[in-house]
Protein backbone atom coordinates (compact mmCIF):
# COMPACT_ATOMS: atom_id res chain seq x y z
CA UNK A 1 0.00 0.00 0.00
CA UNK A 2 1.42 3.34 -1.05
CA UNK A 3 1.59 5.99 1.66
CA UNK A 4 1.92 9.65 0.69
CA UNK A 5 2.87 12.29 3.29
CA UNK A 6 2.97 15.23 0.86
CA UNK A 7 0.60 14.97 -2.11
CA UNK A 8 -2.50 17.15 -1.90
CA UNK A 9 -5.89 16.11 -3.31
CA UNK A 10 -8.72 18.62 -3.66
CA UNK A 11 -11.96 17.58 -1.95
CA UNK A 12 -14.81 17.65 -4.48
CA UNK A 13 -12.58 16.86 -7.46
CA UNK A 14 -14.07 14.48 -10.03
CA UNK A 15 -12.56 11.01 -9.99
CA UNK A 16 -12.23 9.13 -13.27
CA UNK A 17 -11.68 5.46 -14.01
CA UNK A 18 -10.15 4.29 -17.29
CA UNK A 19 -13.59 4.13 -18.90
CA UNK A 20 -15.51 6.98 -17.29
CA UNK A 21 -16.18 9.18 -14.26
CA UNK A 22 -16.88 7.14 -11.12
CA UNK A 23 -17.62 9.94 -8.63
CA UNK A 24 -15.92 12.66 -6.65
CA UNK A 25 -13.43 12.84 -3.81
CA UNK A 26 -15.31 13.25 -0.53
CA UNK A 27 -12.63 12.60 2.13
CA UNK A 28 -9.10 11.42 2.72
CA UNK A 29 -7.95 8.80 5.22
CA UNK A 30 -4.96 9.38 7.50
CA UNK A 31 -2.71 6.81 9.18
CA UNK A 32 -2.00 8.39 12.60
CA UNK A 33 0.99 6.19 13.54
CA UNK A 34 3.08 6.97 10.46
CA UNK A 35 1.25 10.29 9.94
CA UNK A 36 0.63 9.75 6.24
CA UNK A 37 -2.33 9.75 3.88
CA UNK A 38 -3.20 6.18 2.82
CA UNK A 39 -6.60 6.19 1.05
CA UNK A 40 -9.11 8.36 -0.78
CA UNK A 41 -12.85 8.06 -0.23
CA UNK A 42 -14.69 8.41 -3.51
CA UNK A 43 -18.43 8.99 -3.52
CA UNK A 44 -20.29 7.94 -6.69
CA UNK A 45 -22.61 10.61 -8.07
CA UNK A 46 -26.31 10.40 -7.09
CA UNK A 47 -25.81 7.32 -4.90
CA UNK A 48 -26.01 7.11 -1.12
CA UNK A 49 -23.98 4.80 1.11
CA UNK A 50 -21.83 3.58 -1.78
CA UNK A 51 -18.56 5.44 -1.18
CA UNK A 52 -15.45 3.39 -1.86
CA UNK A 53 -12.12 3.21 -0.05
CA UNK A 54 -9.41 3.66 -2.68
CA UNK A 55 -5.74 2.95 -1.80
CA UNK A 56 -3.24 5.45 -3.13
CA UNK A 57 -1.43 2.89 -5.26
CA UNK A 58 -4.51 2.82 -7.51
CA UNK A 59 -4.28 6.60 -8.09
CA UNK A 60 -2.34 7.92 -11.09
CA UNK A 61 -0.26 11.05 -10.74
CA UNK A 62 -2.06 14.01 -12.34
CA UNK A 63 -1.10 15.11 -15.81
CA UNK A 64 0.90 18.30 -16.09
CA UNK A 65 -1.36 21.32 -16.01
CA UNK A 66 -4.26 19.42 -14.40
CA UNK A 67 -3.34 19.16 -10.71
CA UNK A 68 -6.92 18.58 -9.52
CA UNK A 69 -7.56 15.67 -11.83
CA UNK A 70 -7.83 12.29 -10.08
CA UNK A 71 -7.56 9.24 -12.32
CA UNK A 72 -7.64 5.66 -11.08
CA UNK A 73 -5.86 2.64 -12.51
CA UNK A 74 -9.07 0.63 -12.76
CA UNK A 75 -12.29 0.31 -14.74
CA UNK A 76 -15.75 1.32 -13.53
CA UNK A 77 -16.52 -2.35 -12.91
CA UNK A 78 -13.33 -2.77 -10.88
CA UNK A 79 -14.16 0.38 -8.90
CA UNK A 80 -17.31 -1.33 -7.62
CA UNK A 81 -15.21 -4.12 -6.11
CA UNK A 82 -13.29 -1.83 -3.72
CA UNK A 83 -14.26 -1.93 -0.06
CA UNK A 84 -17.09 0.33 1.00
CA UNK A 85 -15.97 3.26 3.13
CA UNK A 86 -18.02 2.94 6.31
CA UNK A 87 -17.50 5.88 8.67
CA UNK A 88 -18.04 3.64 11.70
CA UNK A 89 -14.74 1.90 10.90
CA UNK A 90 -12.77 5.13 11.33
CA UNK A 91 -12.26 7.99 13.75
CA UNK A 92 -13.47 11.44 12.73
CA UNK A 93 -10.89 14.07 11.83
CA UNK A 94 -7.11 13.95 12.23
CA UNK A 95 -4.58 15.75 14.39
CA UNK A 96 -1.88 17.91 12.86
CA UNK A 97 -1.86 20.10 9.76
CA UNK A 98 -2.94 18.42 6.53
CA UNK A 99 -4.50 21.21 4.51
CA UNK A 100 -8.00 19.78 5.00
CA UNK A 101 -10.86 20.68 7.31
CA UNK A 102 -11.61 18.17 10.07
CA UNK A 103 -14.84 17.00 8.43
CA UNK A 104 -12.86 16.19 5.26
CA UNK A 105 -10.64 13.63 7.01
CA UNK A 106 -11.03 10.25 8.65
CA UNK A 107 -8.37 8.47 10.69
CA UNK A 108 -7.58 4.79 11.01
CA UNK A 109 -8.28 3.72 14.64
CA UNK A 110 -4.63 2.89 15.25
CA UNK A 111 -2.79 3.75 18.45
CA UNK A 112 0.82 3.74 19.63
CA UNK A 113 1.96 2.32 22.93
CA UNK A 114 3.19 4.85 25.46
CA UNK A 115 6.04 4.52 27.93
CA UNK A 116 3.83 3.96 30.97
CA UNK A 117 1.86 0.94 32.10
CA UNK A 118 4.96 -1.11 32.87
CA UNK A 119 6.78 -0.19 29.68
CA UNK A 120 10.21 1.24 30.41
CA UNK A 121 12.01 3.77 28.22
CA UNK A 122 13.80 2.02 25.42
CA UNK A 123 11.46 -0.97 25.50
CA UNK A 124 9.05 -1.83 22.74
CA UNK A 125 5.63 -3.40 22.28
CA UNK A 126 7.00 -6.92 22.72
CA UNK A 127 7.73 -6.18 26.38
CA UNK A 128 4.07 -5.40 27.06
CA UNK A 129 3.02 -8.40 25.04
CA UNK A 130 5.26 -10.75 27.03
CA UNK A 131 3.99 -9.40 30.34
CA UNK A 132 0.39 -9.82 29.22
CA UNK A 133 0.96 -13.38 28.13
CA UNK A 134 2.55 -14.23 31.47
CA UNK A 135 -0.58 -12.88 33.15
CA UNK A 136 -2.87 -14.87 30.86
CA UNK A 137 -0.96 -18.12 31.00
CA UNK A 138 0.25 -17.99 34.60
CA UNK A 139 -2.41 -20.31 35.99
CA UNK A 140 -0.78 -23.56 35.01
CA UNK A 141 -1.08 -23.04 31.27
CA UNK A 142 1.63 -24.71 29.24
CA UNK A 143 1.46 -23.08 25.83
CA UNK A 144 2.07 -19.63 24.39
CA UNK A 145 -0.01 -18.05 21.62
CA UNK A 146 1.77 -18.74 18.34
CA UNK A 147 1.10 -15.40 16.71
CA UNK A 148 2.08 -12.24 18.56
CA UNK A 149 2.53 -9.65 15.80
CA UNK A 150 0.54 -9.18 12.59
CA UNK A 151 1.14 -6.70 9.74
CA UNK A 152 -1.52 -3.99 9.55
CA UNK A 153 -2.31 -5.05 5.99
CA UNK A 154 -2.75 -8.65 7.11
CA UNK A 155 -5.53 -8.06 9.62
CA UNK A 156 -9.19 -7.53 8.79
CA UNK A 157 -10.38 -6.35 12.20
CA UNK A 158 -12.44 -3.16 12.06
CA UNK A 159 -13.52 -0.68 14.68
CA UNK A 160 -16.88 -1.84 16.03
CA UNK A 161 -16.32 -5.55 15.35
CA UNK A 162 -17.64 -7.84 18.09
CA UNK A 163 -15.15 -9.38 20.54
CA UNK A 164 -16.00 -12.87 21.79
CA UNK A 165 -14.26 -14.48 24.79
CA UNK A 166 -14.39 -18.23 25.45
CA UNK A 167 -17.34 -17.71 27.80
CA UNK A 168 -19.30 -15.12 25.89
CA UNK A 169 -19.28 -11.67 24.24
CA UNK A 170 -17.08 -9.09 25.91
CA UNK A 171 -17.39 -5.93 23.81
CA UNK A 172 -16.38 -4.38 20.53
CA UNK A 173 -13.13 -3.30 18.97
CA UNK A 174 -12.11 0.30 19.65
CA UNK A 175 -8.92 0.12 17.62
CA UNK A 176 -5.60 -1.58 17.05
CA UNK A 177 -2.32 -0.91 18.83
CA UNK A 178 0.52 -0.64 16.33
CA UNK A 179 4.26 -0.76 16.95
CA UNK A 180 5.56 2.35 15.22
CA UNK A 181 8.97 0.80 14.52
CA UNK A 182 7.70 -1.92 12.17
CA UNK A 183 3.98 -1.13 11.71
CA UNK A 184 2.95 -4.47 13.23
CA UNK A 185 -0.29 -4.90 15.16
CA UNK A 186 0.45 -6.07 18.71
CA UNK A 187 -2.89 -5.64 20.53
CA UNK A 188 -6.61 -5.23 19.99
CA UNK A 189 -8.07 -2.39 22.08
CA UNK A 190 -11.56 -2.86 23.56
CA UNK A 191 -14.14 -0.09 23.30
CA UNK A 192 -14.47 2.35 26.19
CA UNK A 193 -17.76 0.89 27.39
CA UNK A 194 -15.89 -2.25 28.40
CA UNK A 195 -13.04 -0.77 30.39
CA UNK A 196 -12.70 -1.93 33.98
CA UNK A 197 -11.61 0.42 36.79
CA UNK A 198 -10.69 3.08 34.24
CA UNK A 199 -8.14 0.70 32.74
CA UNK A 200 -7.55 0.46 29.02
CA UNK A 201 -8.00 -3.19 28.04
CA UNK A 202 -5.59 -4.24 25.32
CA UNK A 203 -5.67 -7.86 24.18
CA UNK A 204 -2.42 -9.34 22.79
CA UNK A 205 -2.88 -10.24 19.14
CA UNK A 206 -1.53 -13.72 19.95
CA UNK A 207 -4.71 -14.39 21.94
CA UNK A 208 -6.89 -13.81 18.85
CA UNK A 209 -7.79 -17.16 17.30
CA UNK A 210 -10.29 -16.12 14.64
CA UNK A 211 -11.40 -12.92 12.89
CA UNK A 212 -13.85 -14.14 10.26
CA UNK A 213 -17.18 -13.12 11.77
CA UNK A 214 -16.01 -11.64 15.08
CA UNK A 215 -12.79 -11.29 17.04
CA UNK A 216 -12.69 -14.61 18.89
CA UNK A 217 -10.27 -14.91 21.79
CA UNK A 218 -8.52 -17.85 23.40
CA UNK A 219 -9.27 -16.17 26.75
CA UNK A 220 -12.10 -16.03 29.25
CA UNK A 221 -13.70 -12.78 30.38
CA UNK A 222 -11.84 -12.96 33.69
CA UNK A 223 -8.53 -13.42 31.90
CA UNK A 224 -9.23 -10.33 29.83
CA UNK A 225 -10.09 -8.38 32.99
CA UNK A 226 -6.78 -9.45 34.54
CA UNK A 227 -4.65 -8.17 31.67
CA UNK A 228 -2.13 -5.52 32.76
CA UNK A 229 -3.06 -1.95 31.82
CA UNK A 230 -1.40 -0.20 28.89
CA UNK A 231 -0.75 3.45 28.31
CA UNK A 232 -1.16 4.88 24.82
CA UNK A 233 0.75 7.72 23.27
CA UNK A 234 -1.37 10.82 22.70
CA UNK A 235 -1.71 11.33 18.96
CA UNK A 236 -0.64 14.96 18.48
Amino acid sequence: MTRDPTRQFTIGSPVRCSDGVCGQLSRVVIEPVDRVLTHLIVKPDHRQNASRLIPLDVVRFPRRGRPDEIVLRCSLAEFETFERALETHFLAGASGHWGYRQEQMLTWPHYRLGLGGGLARGADASDVRTGAERSILGGGATRTPARDRVPVRGIQVRRGDRVQALDGPIGRVQGLIVDRTDHQVTHVLLDESHLWDQKRVAIPIGAVIDMKHAVRLDLTKDQVRNLPPVELDVQE
